[in-house]
């Protein structure tokens, strides 16, 4: 079954959403990197890591304004009030994991004594300076909303299969 178009997410929010995952697919696997290859690429690990984790933030920024100025499609007929709240649940927690995290990444960046050399445009000013025992903290934290990402996706994913494959509804068109 299709989607009319008009049941869709405006084409901002889909041009937003599509960076995003891809974004997400590229910077996750270069922070889960960067403690196992080696010394000579290590900063070129992080370089890249914090520049695109960076434009997740304000791409997540620009996608929540987008959500809030445009409508949203509700949830598919016939879905169970229960998977509805939990897809809304996962979209929202989504939303605050991926600004979240890149904001304790950059912080955590700053407390370790480094800057954002943003792409080597230039340095993103740091609101914090110098801290050992925050770096430690906001590392951890950043450490764990990592794990947090891929579980949520993971849901995500889950609920985009189980709308294509099992209930057959277009779900997935809205977005694409």
């Amino acid at each position: 079954m299709s989607m009319p178009q008009e049941a869709g997410y405006h084409p901002l929010a889909r041009c937003f959403h599509w960076l995003v995952a891809v974004l997400v697919f590229a910077v996750w696997p270069l922070g889960a990197l960067i403690s196992v290859v080696g010394d000579d690429v290590r900063t070129g690990f992080y370089f890249w890591h914090e520049s695109l984790g960076f434009v997740v933030l304000w791409l997540m920024l620009a996608r929540l304004c987008v959500r809030f100025l445009t409508t949203t499609p509700g949830s598919p007929a016939g879905l169970p009030r229960a998977l509805a709240g939990l897809a809304h649940a996962n979209q929202w927690a989504l939303y605050l994991v991926l600004i979240a995290q890149p904001v304790v990444g950059f912080l955590a960046t700053n407390a370790h004594g480094f800057p954002l050399d943003w792409f080597g445009l230039g340095t993103v000013p740091s609101p914090v300076g110098e801290s050992p025992a925050l770096a430690e903290t906001l590392s951890a934290i950043h450490y764990w909303l990592a794990w947090a990402v891929l579980a949520l996706v993971g849901l995500h994913v889950a609920g985009v299969l189980y709308h294509r494959v099992i209930r057959h509804d277009g779900v997935l068109a809205r977005m694409t």
